[in-house]
Formats: C-alpha cells, structure tokens, sequence
C-alpha cells in the first residue's frame, strides 16, 4: 500500500486562496481529509446497499443457500474495509504525519490484510456449515461438533498464518528465516506430539471417509455397541454389556469395522441335525415343515433348505432366510419363534433331534 499526493488539499487550499480566505494550509488538509473519509462512508454505504439489496435478491433466487450465508457473512467486513481504505487516504493528506509514513503505511497495512483474511475466515465458516448441513440432508448422520470446530480452527489458523506471512513479504522482510524457523518449529511440534496428531488425523479421516458416525451400531473386534461421541482424540462406544468404551481414533481405524446402521436385511444361517435313525421319508419331510414355519413368518424370506451332510452323529439340514429387519431384538425373537415351531412339529411326527453321542462296541474274545 503506497501513500497517495496531496492533491486534494492543495486543490483547496488554492481555492481558499481564491476565495481571499487567509488560512493555515493545514485547514485545507483537514478538510480534504474530512471530505475523503466522508466519501469513503459513503462508499462504503453504497457497497453495503449493493450487497443488501442487489446481491441479497440474486442470491435468494438460487436453489442453494449458500450464496445467501456468504453474502450475510462478508457484507460487513467489506463495508468496514472499504472506510479503512477511506480513513488511510484521508490521513494521508495531513502533512504533519509526513514524518510517520512508514509507521501508518504499516499499521493500515496490517489491518487492511488481516480484516482480508477475517473476510475468508468467514466464508470458510459458511462452507464448513453447509457442508455439515448437507451431509445431514443426505442422511449421512450429524457430525460431531468437536470435530468441525477443530476443522475451523485449523483452517482459520493456515489463513492467519499465510495472511502473517504475506505482511512479511510487503514489508520486504527474508522469509528464509522465517520458513525455516516455521519449518523446524513444526518437525519439532509433530514428534512431541505425534500420538496426539495421529488421533486428530485420525479424527479427520472419519469425518470425511465416514466408516462410521453417531449413532451407528458397531462391532470391533469382540466389542460391540452404539457410536455415542466422536472427539479429536478419541471415539465413545455404548457397549452392549452396558458400559462405555472409550478408544482412540487411530486404534479404531486400524481395526475391521463392522457397522449395521445400513443394514436392511439380515441374512440367518441355521443348521439343525437328527439322529441317524430317522427313516428316509420323514427325512424328505422335513424340508415341507420347515419351510410351513418359516412361511408363517410376514418379515421372514426362505432362500434354501439343504440336506447338507452326514454328521459326526447326526444328519444335518442346513436352512437360510432373509429377515426384513435389522432390529437384533426382532431377529431373535423370530428365530425363537421358528426354533420352538421345529421342535413342536418334529415332536408331532416323531422326529428325533440329535445330539452329541459316541457307540462303543465291545468285542469279545471267546
């Protein structure tokens, strides 16, 4: 940002001077800098004005709102950008500050690129927001909130951080220093903190992968449970047992990771045997019955009934069904309406159901 000439002042000072007004110069100044500040007011109410009403309405006409939060967001901080820019030229035409140029050369340009930077920190929080406000739309479940401030922070803090760097550079000062001093800074930071890091990238790959979100049920390797919490650092599960498993992001994610929030429909495999002494007409039977049983159930498909191998000691049937439900409360309660409906109608057609037994056979030397 360079200082603008006096132009303006010296334009009304020799217009006083015309006028045989006999007035300090410094008059003309401050009044040049009155007008151009005036001006920049005005300016900046226009700007405003041209947001509200123009850009409001275009905006309202589109199908997304996310022009609409943008606009909302950035309509102030333009406003007040564009009286900064106002307020340096009119500083400008006071020659008694002449001897502080760098110093308010600086100080205007510092605020001139942070009030900047302000501005795209709030557009990245309307992003942020809608992109959490879609994934809820989608049906992708709510993010955890912890997470979105973070992700926030992070990116706010890479603004500043450029916007930081960016003064350096008008200001004609070496970045080499700087970059490398960042550079070291940083190595250091990340192998003092590197499991602390890990979570939190961790925490970043389940915000955008989404193996998993609040609210889903889960199975981790021998635990299994409801999704309650989801941090930086660690992730929340509701066990089944009834207690509350508290584990980190990074050993979740190197773990199989069984979720059943998309379950639809639950596949059964069953297998039942009977003893080796039921005779070869009931045995063709059996798969009728079976399927009358599981026929009676509304939510319940039958996919096949196998006679499926001779048994250790038993002949065994194997039997698959779909469930239409992916309630675990329901499926077994259907599976124990089907159980005690075998066990009945092979007690009417005197079927026996077998379990383990051994023959030994003795033999006797005469």
């Amino acid at each position: 940002m360079a200082l603008s000439s006096n132009t303006i002042s010296e334009y009304i000072n020799n217009l006083l001077k015309q006028m045989n007004f006999s007035f300090d110069p410094l008059v003309g100044q401050l009044i040049a800098a009155f007008i151009i500040f005036v001006i920049s007011i005005i300016a900046g109410l226009i700007v405003y004005h041209i947001f509200e009403r123009y850009f409001s309405k275009w905006a309202k006409k589109t199908k997304t709102t996310l022009d609409d939060e943008i606009i909302r967001n950035v309509k102030k901080p333009v406003y007040f950008l564009v009286i900064l820019i106002g307020f340096y030229y009119a500083i400008d035409q006071l020659s008694a500050l002449d001897i502080y140029v760098s110093i308010t050369t600086q100080i205007f340009m510092i605020a001139g690129v942070f009030l900047t930077a302000f501005i795209i920190t709030r557009v990245i929080n309307v992003f942020v927001s809608w992109y959490a406000e879609r994934t809820v739309k989608r049906g992708n479940g709510a993010i955890s909130s912890n997470i979105l401030i973070v992700f926030r922070k992070l990116l706010h803090a890479v603004v500043y951080i450029f916007a930081f760097l960016f003064i350096l550079y008008l200001s004609k000062i070496d970045l080499s220093g700087a970059v490398v001093g960042l550079g070291v800074g940083g190595i250091a930071i990340a192998f003092a903190l590197q499991s602390v890091l890990a979570d939190a990238f961790s925490a970043f790959s389940i915000y955008f992968d989404r193996p998993f979100e609040i609210g889903d049920f889960i199975v981790i390797g021998d635990d299994a449970g409801t999704v309650t919490h989801i941090s930086m650092k660690s992730t929340r599960i509701k066990l089944l047992r009834g207690e509350e498993l508290v584990i980190s992001n990074r050993t979740i994610l190197d773990k199989n990771i069984h979720n059943y929030k998309k379950l639809q429909k639950r596949r059964v495999v069953f297998a039942i045997g009977v003893t080796y002494g039921t005779p070869i007409e009931k045995l063709k039977k059996m798969e009728g019955i079976i399927r009358e049983i599981i026929g009676k159930c509304q939510l319940c498909q039958i996919d096949r009934i196998h006679f499926k191998e001779f048994g250790a000691f038993s002949l065994n049937f194997e039997v698959v069904y779909f469930i239409d439900s992916a309630d675990y409360n329901k499926y077994m309660d259907i599976q124990q309406q089907i159980n005690f409906g075998i066990a009945e109608a092979f007690e009417k057609e005197g079927i026996e159901i077998a379990f383990p037994t051994q023959t030994i056979i003795l033999n006797k030397n005469s």
